[in-house]
């Protein structure tokens, strides 16, 4: 650390970067942000004007010319692995906007790498910042005992082709990689690595398109333990929608984006908890506790380690969905 304050770039200056990072970055305590990366030159022109920041077209060059002490990155999937070996060679942190990696391969090689560099990487997991979701486990413990969780993460794209997200040599896959990755942190957050995952996909939505990311999945996983469920993603079902459900004996948590209530059995609210405006300041938690875990104070919840699970369950989906069959991914890992 130089100075009082951290020394930040962002690169990657897209819709996530623009809205939640960079607002992040400059309401975040002791750090400070320095520049700013993208392969669009008039991108960074506008940003480099507006925040008053140096601009790099290259994060090559920005690595060489700044002294750095954390990086945030928001890149296509496929370029993630380059920027974050950069940022090793340079002794540079990262705050890695999901997914992690591309493959369970990758996730492992990446793992070694920040650990050889002396490096830490915290993948951006920004529910693990908002007291809505932090509350679900406490609800849980109120209903019993819990046998089966429905959950389902669907947002209405147009055109599913469209941009790299439809390419799953750029993107690591469609929805289950991508916007999954939010539900699927949860489901290992709340409940643990499944024992038997069993997933279908589609790549049908848009017959008149061509692309090959799946544009819906639908995925059953259960436990050892009796606990089972189903998680339905999607690219193309509207309308917006964000939900985990989990029934117990005595009663029912469901957590929506900003409200987690718990219900009776026959569907009763019993206790509710609302947050608004809540996604700007979990931006920047995220960001000041990241600082934390820099400083030894804090653990790295959402490490390299943490995330080779989330890659082994995306890895099971794709597998069971090849070979049509149940896979533990316990035993991909």
């Amino acid at each position: 650390m130089r100075g009082d304050r951290r020394r930040v770039g962002v690169v990657g200056l897209g819709k996530q970067a623009l809205e939640d990072h960079l607002p992040g970055v400059l309401a975040a305590d002791g750090v400070e942000l320095v520049a700013v990366c993208d392969e669009a030159e008039d991108i960074v022109r506008e940003q480099q004007y507006k925040l008053r920041v140096a601009g790099y077209t290259d994060f090559e060059d920005m690595f060489r010319t700044e002294q750095l002490d954390l990086v945030v990155v928001c890149v296509p999937h496929n370029v993630g692995r380059r920027v974050i070996e950069a940022a090793a060679r340079h002794q540079v942190h990262v705050l890695k906007e999901k997914p992690f990696a591309t493959t369970l391969t990758e996730a492992q090689e990446l793992a070694a790498l920040c650990e050889r560099a002396g490096i830490q990487l915290m993948v951006t997991l920004q529910r693990r910042f908002n007291p809505i979701y932090t509350s679900f486990t406490q609800l849980a413990d109120q209903i019993g005992t819990p046998f089966v969780v429905q959950a389902a993460y669907t947002v209405h794209i147009t055109d599913p082709s469209d941009g790299w997200r439809g390419d799953t040599a750029a993107a690591g896959g469609g929805c289950i990689i991508d916007m999954g990755y939010h539900l699927i942190d949860m489901i290992l957050w709340y409940f643990g690595l499944p024992d038997r995952v069993h997933a279908e996909i589609s790549v049908s939505a848009r017959p008149d398109r061509s692309y090959d990311a799946e544009d819906t999945a639908l995925i059953h996983f259960s436990y050892d333990s009796g606990l089972y469920g189903s998680l339905l993603l999607s690219r193309f079902i509207g309308p917006k929608t964000e939900q985990i459900q989990l029934v117990g004996n005595k009663g029912i948590v469901r957590l929506e984006r900003g409200r987690i209530q718990r219900l009776t059995n026959g569907g009763e609210v019993v206790e509710s908890l609302a947050r608004e405006q809540a996604w700007p300041s979990a931006a920047t938690s995220q960001i000041n506790y990241f600082c934390h875990v820099l400083d030894g104070e804090r653990p790295n919840l959402s490490g390299p380690q943490e995330n080779i699970a989330h890659l082994s369950f995306i890895a099971s989906c794709y597998q069971s969905a090849r070979s049509h069959a149940p896979v533990n991914p316990k035993d991909l890992l």
